[in-house]
């Protein structure tokens, strides 16, 4: 517990700290946001705001997860685990990837930098050694970082896929929560906030698995008990990432005077992604994160309707856009948002428990 707190913690003071000197710097060096010209015009304001703090954001989480692991092996000896290194690994290769977007849109000096192909590459390859290494590690009671089994608050033994289906579908998923996330980083605040609660969730969500392990392998395993092979070193995963947007938050918020960027996004939904395969909840973490479901889903919705049609659904996709530009006010949008979120977190931890109540005969 000590280790969790520690984590979040850390992972808070340094990205409030740090957030402010990239504010500082980026501003002198001229690293401005381009903002697109057919989205709502009080967006023209934000033009030459500093972009590119999601380095914040990963260093942050970088500072929380190893910092508490400095302290675990001081007083306990506890290290580092391959689930949470994996994780960590993910979500810092996607903030590569976003960091090279932003860094070109901003030399560039315009709102498109990686190309759709470049940008998938990146995504591939990180889901691919992602997919590959978390089926390798297994501990001394037989368990690896993730089963091939799709689940949903653990495995669902009828859907069983090889090895080679399951690293297809972590990059499905891989490329879905980094790209869903990214589509709704687009008000002030509104991803880090939204992505807050979420992590906060799966901090409970971890947590509950760690106290509720099953003990010497699944032959032995009590009725209710989850098979997760890390779960406390995923908490503190979890907590680091949170710690770190809640930091972000405090200078993100409206009116932002930075912001998080795809380096940001990109690992942000990649550090989902890999919480929700690691501890066996891919379908949990629909209802959980369902904010950003419906964000890429209404973009996917726009495209498809458009093409077939030609006409739109939303005035403009991502869907937050459509009731800015149907006159709601962007902080209306942004508080509205993240009750939405707050609901869906509430919604997915409901389910969790009550599936642990009918698993453990409760």
């Amino acid at each position: 517990m000590r280790q969790i707190l520690i984590a979040g913690v850390l992972s808070l003071a340094v990205a409030i700290l740090l957030t402010p000197v990239l504010i500082k710097v980026f501003s002198r060096q001229g690293f401005g946001q381009e903002i697109r010209v057919e989205g709502p015009a009080s967006h023209q304001t934000k033009r030459g705001t500093p972009s590119m703090g999601g380095v914040a954001i990963v260093a942050a989480l970088w500072a929380g997860y190893w910092g508490s692991h400095l302290f675990g092996l001081l007083t306990d000896g506890s290290g580092p685990t391959a689930s949470g290194v994996l994780v960590l690994s993910l979500a810092t290769t996607l903030a590569v990837v976003g960091f090279l977007d932003d860094f070109i849109k901003i030399r560039k000096q315009r709102n498109l930098g990686l190309n759709k192909t470049a940008k998938s590459v990146g995504q591939l390859i990180a889901a691919l050694l992602f997919g590959f290494l978390v089926l390798q590690f297994r501990n001394e009671a037989g368990y690896r970082p993730a089963s091939s089994q799709l689940s949903y608050v653990r495995e669902i033994d009828a859907i069983a896929m090889g090895s080679v289906v399951f690293i297809i579908f972590v990059w499905l998923v891989v490329s879905a929560w980094s790209n869903a996330v990214n589509f709704t980083d687009g008000l002030d605040g509104l991803a880090a906030g939204s992505m807050a609660m979420v992590l906060g969730s799966y901090v409970l969500i971890t947590f509950w698995q760690y106290r509720n392990a099953c003990v010497g392998g699944p032959k032995t395993a009590e009725p209710g008990c989850y098979t997760v092979r890390d779960p406390l070193d995923l908490a503190l995963i979890a907590v680091a990432g949170g710690g770190a947007c809640l930091g972000f938050l405090w200078w993100n918020a409206a009116p932002a005077k930075i912001f998080m960027g795809d380096t940001g996004s990109l690992a942000l939904g990649g550090l989902l992604a890999g919480l929700s395969i690691t501890t066996s909840t891919e379908l949990l973490a629909v209802v959980v994160g369902a904010l950003f479901v419906a964000e890429i889903i209404s973009v996917v919705i726009q495209i498809a309707v458009f093409r077939t049609t030609g006409r739109r659904v939303f005035r403009m996709a991502p869907f937050h856009h459509h009731f800015e530009l149907s006159g709601w006010a962007e902080t209306t949008v942004i508080i509205r948002f993240w009750l939405l979120t707050a609901i869906a977190c509430a919604l997915g931890l409901s389910l969790f428990y009550s599936e642990f109540l009918s698993a453990s005969g409760g």
